[in-house]
């Protein structure tokens, strides 16, 4: 993937990062490629604090989400951790043994953002990856783009916008498709079913994707706020 922009670091985090384009673009990417980019408690609370900075920053008029590399967006939550009552973190809280299932507020953040979301895939969004670019406002996505739903196959179900938000999307029968038999869809498939705005070669995804978040930044910040917010009531 070429970078389109000289990116220049805003933050110090452990699990994502957070950038600059220096002309109004934030960019967040999950950086756990070790893991095709699974989010554990500690990834989503610096996700919500970078979506936070990102929002409250007046420089800022539009935000990418991405993922680390070009095998995976994001696959959902890290398995590894998962207790019976949510994921194990590594805080106090976890120390009680008490498990969370957070990744709702951050994706209610999301669509409560005034600021227009693009996310920019590559490789898979999978499970709560998935999601989290149904969260987004748009999605760009490279060719070798791989989309899905796990949870039936492990026992689990999504509590948030997965479901619901996917039916707006796509409508009520594709979604069901999508979650009733865990099947993986391709980038043209979901081009196809109104999944994702926009396909594009991997080497190019970067590229058009901060073309897009200019084309915005030229418009009314305050009519996008509007807007967005209507679409989401």
């Amino acid at each position: 993937m070429r970078p389109a922009v000289d990116w220049q670091p805003a933050g110090d985090y452990s699990d994502i990062r957070y950038e600059l384009s220096g002309d109004g673009i934030a960019k967040i990417t999950i950086d756990r490629p070790e893991v095709r980019n699974a989010f554990r408690p500690q990834t989503l609370f610096q996700l919500r604090e970078a979506f936070n900075r990102a929002q409250d920053d007046p420089e800022v008029g539009v935000i990418i989400l991405t993922g680390q590399g070009d095998m995976a967006f994001c696959s959902g939550g890290d398995q590894r951790i998962r207790g019976d009552d949510g994921y194990i973190g590594d805080d106090a809280v976890a120390e009680k043994g008490i498990g969370r299932l957070n990744v709702l507020d951050l994706q209610m953040q999301m669509r409560r953002c005034p600021k227009p979301i693009v996310a920019m895939i590559a490789g898979y969004a999978i499970g709560g990856g998935h999601i989290l670019h149904i969260c987004c406002d748009l999605s760009i996505a490279a060719e070798n783009a791989r989309f899905g739903q796990t949870g039936p196959r492990v026992g689990s179900f999504d509590g948030g916008f997965g479901s619901g938000l996917l039916a707006r999307q796509i409508g009520q029968k594709r979604a069901k498709e999508i979650w009733f038999l865990c099947r993986q869809y391709d980038a043209a498939t979901a081009l196809d079913w109104g999944l994702v705005n926009q396909v594009v070669p991997i080497e190019a995804l970067e590229e058009e994707t901060v073309q897009w978040c200019r084309e915005m930044l030229e418009l009314s910040p305050l009519a996008l706020r509007m807007l967005k917010a209507s679409f989401n009531a």
